[in-house]
């Protein structure tokens, strides 16, 4: 313990009985953190399960060739390798990033290390080329075993994808769904006026919202680009094995024994169950019903307003215990050959479904000074530059104005039409010019985008 008379670590003789005066018994205490010694233990007795999943004692037979090219570990990048191994699995992501590979190493010159076309068309090139994955000469027996050929190392496109992000440009272990959903928000932000591969997995998810009280309904929709699950694990079709196996893994446990890898006996779980969980009614509990103006309970049913070329699935295999500890569920899940997913079609409101009225606008419009915004225009500056100025310093003084207007007079958008945030910007006569319009489309953007623009400008 440490004496602060000899300001040194000293050697307690009387240690339980001093720790007893604050209600501690050492001699009922369990020791919970493990040596290296003890961590390397553990790590050799689960050696088994390890070796089961890298299917050790099995003869493989190497492939080789287009699309049996293996990506390198860089250092806990295995989240990127298997989002990018799916992907390229694709024929959208296939035909946009291998087969016009040329056309995107011709288009872009300059900079190709930080273009994401660039580097996403050299990963695909060397996936699906076949040159880094050639059946080696002096093999004569496919039979015959051979040494692993090195995949590529996408060293640049981990370092351009996770360039800025607090997380994937670490070296740490990362989330797959978490990266997956960080490309695809990439490759949309780069594929304006192109093609993007990505719209073939985007759909929307449809959310009908009914009131108890009232019964009138509310459908929302979002867009999204992988549909989550959860995992019901009252839906096991084993559970009288698991029921034996936890009686057994007691004993096995009392005895200060270990199960064996292959001894354990998972939950196994339908995806059909995990897809009729995710589209089970939800009870919505004080939900403010704007039909009566008050709290009620609503029931929340999920479907899919569209359906996409290729739907990716999410299993949320993280859940929160008992005790508000983050565990993962071990279970194995059975995945048939052939899905029905017709029962998650969303259909839209129904006829004699009465709809919610929208919930009145509670914000109140800002009102300028009039007298300090006469100051402020008869000093010369433009309008909006006051309007904005009064609205940033919400109308405190002259002199908080005119600090403000100082400090950001050389903004590029001094003096551009000012909408405080939250008011009506439409005007309902607006009428954007036509050939501007086509002009703004042509670029990658959507006509109600370009006649926003216009509006503004």
């Amino acid at each position: 313990v440490y004496s602060y008379d000899e300001d040194n670590m000293v050697i307690d003789p009387n240690l339980p009985q001093h720790l007893a005066h604050f209600g501690i018994n050492i001699k009922d205490l369990q020791k919970t953190d493990k040596s290296m010694v003890e961590l390397e233990i553990d790590l050799n007795q689960r050696i088994g399960e390890w070796a089961i999943i890298q299917e050790s004692g099995t003869k493989l037979v190497p492939l080789y060739g287009p699309g049996y090219t293996g990506l390198e570990n860089l250092g806990n990048s295995c989240y990127l390798n298997s989002v990018m191994q799916v992907l390229f699995n694709i024929p959208d992501f296939v035909k946009c990033y291998y087969e016009k590979c040329d056309n995107i190493f011709n288009e872009i010159i300059l900079d190709a290390p930080r273009n994401i076309n660039v580097q996403m068309a050299k990963l695909a090139y060397g996936l699906w080329s076949g040159e880094y994955s050639k059946t080696p000469e002096n093999v004569k027996d496919p039979q015959e075993p051979v040494p692993e050929l090195p995949g590529i190392r996408p060293r640049m496109f981990k370092n351009l994808i996770g360039q800025g992000h607090p997380e994937f440009s670490t070296k740490r272990q990362q989330d797959a769904q978490e990266f997956f959903l960080h490309l695809i928000s990439v490759l949309e932000r780069h594929s304006r006026g192109r093609e993007n591969p990505a719209d073939s997995l985007k759909f929307e998810v449809e959310e009908r919202i009914q009131c108890s009280t009232s019964k009138k309904v509310k459908y929302t929709t979002r867009t999204d680009y992988l549909l989550s699950l959860p995992i019901p694990l009252d839906a096991a079709t084993n559970k009288e094995e698991l029921n034996a196996f936890e009686v057994k893994k007691a004993e096995i446990l009392a005895r200060g024994d270990r199960l064996k890898p292959d001894e354990i006996v998972r939950p196994r779980i339908p995806l059909q169950a995990c897809l009729d969980c995710f589209s089970s009614l939800e009870s919505v509990d004080d939900f403010f019903s704007t039909a009566i103006n008050a709290k009620s309970t609503a029931y929340k049913a999920t479907r899919l307003h569209t359906f996409p070329d290729y739907l990716m699935l999410h299993l949320k295999k993280f859940t929160i215990g008992d005790d508000w500890v983050p565990k993962k569920l071990d279970v194995s899940l059975d995945v048939p050959d052939e899905l029905d997913l017709s029962a998650l079609r969303g259909k839209g409101i129904q006829p004699g479904e009465e709809e919610l009225p929208e919930a009145a606008s509670t914000e109140k419009e800002f009102e300028y000074n009039e007298a300090l915004l006469y100051q402020l225009s008869d000093m010369g500056f433009h309008l909006n530059a006051c309007k904005k100025a009064l609205y940033y310093t919400q109308n405190e003084g002259i002199d908080s104005a005119m600090n403000w207007v100082m400090e950001h007079m050389n903004d590029p958008d001094f003096m551009d039409p000012f909408h405080p945030p939250g008011a009506n910007k439409n005007n309902p006569n607006f009428t954007p010019n036509a050939a501007a319009s086509a002009t703004i489309v042509s670029m990658g953007f959507t006509p109600a985008q370009a006649a926003k623009a216009l509006e503004a400008t």
